[in-house]
């Protein structure tokens, strides 16, 4: 678990999911699933070259250029459901998610950046 109040991944398409690899918190090709994906297919829509890898930074606090808000909904099989803020849009965040985080923040923040 990270001490830092902004954290930053970079996922990559691997066999057709995004998926990250954070050797220090024991990750390899971690997959996002369950409507995650979706959310970052329109987060990278305009970044050339995303599939091979974007910088995602993200925070439980707001800070400037975020780009999309996510609200903790519920739990569910160890991982967590959050709901896009302004859509309908919802995904789960498997318990990786508690690599980052002592418990489920209430709101992540996230940018979606080139590498």
């Amino acid at each position: 678990m990270s001490d830092n109040s902004m954290m930053v991944i970079h996922p990559y398409l691997y066999q057709g999911t995004w998926v990250f690899d954070d050797p220090a918190a024991g990750l390899d090709k971690e997959p996002f699933v369950e409507g995650i994906p979706a959310m970052m297919d329109e987060l990278t829509a305009a970044i050339p070259g995303a599939s091979d890898g974007f910088r995602c930074l993200f925070s439980r606090d707001p800070f400037p250029g975020y780009q999309v808000k996510l609200v903790l909904d519920h739990e569910e099989f160890g991982g967590h459901w959050y709901l896009e803020s302004g859509s309908d849009r919802r995904g789960w965040l498997c318990p990786a998610l508690m690599k980052y985080f002592d418990s489920a923040p209430e709101e992540i923040y996230v940018k979606a950046e080139a590498k």
